[in-house]
């Protein structure tokens, strides 16, 4: 009985030995899996670096020429921008007084009035009915 004894425990603690090894076999599975998709995933994101650049790059040569015909209009446009605002400047004071004065000066004879549009450049004497005078 000794023997039968013996040789049970020996079948048990082979049996431990092999659970241990599974599991370590195991162990070493999950780290090489975690491994392989830790390195497939730094090799996606470098290819996907890649591509990018290489897209970046094509975007740019073909808009290349455009841009430049961006920048182009755009300084045109604050170059227009400027001269507009300079005549604004320079014209406000004399379109100010003369509109004051048409407001503001009353004429003692009426038929001055349509001589006054005339000399402003107004084209049209209000109140008149669609005359031109």
């Amino acid at each position: 009985m000794a023997s039968q004894s013996q040789g049970i425990q020996q079948l048990l603690q082979a049996e431990k030995r092999a659970a241990e090894k599974v599991a370590e076999a195991r162990k070493r599975k999950n780290r090489r899996l975690k491994q392989a998709k830790e390195e497939a995933q730094a090799e996606i994101e470098q290819y996907r670096l890649q591509r990018e650049k290489e897209f970046k790059a094509k975007e740019a040569a073909a808009l290349g020429s455009h841009g430049s015909c961006t920048t182009e209009v755009e300084k045109e446009t604050q170059e227009k921008m400027s001269v507009i605002q300079q005549n604004f400047q320079k014209n406000r004071e004399v379109v100010m007084s003369q509109l004051l004065s048409l407001v503001c000066d009353q004429t003692r004879d009426p038929r001055e009035l349509p001589h006054k549009w005339l000399v402003l450049g107004g084209g049209q004497c209000p109140g008149s009915a669609g005359s031109q005078v």
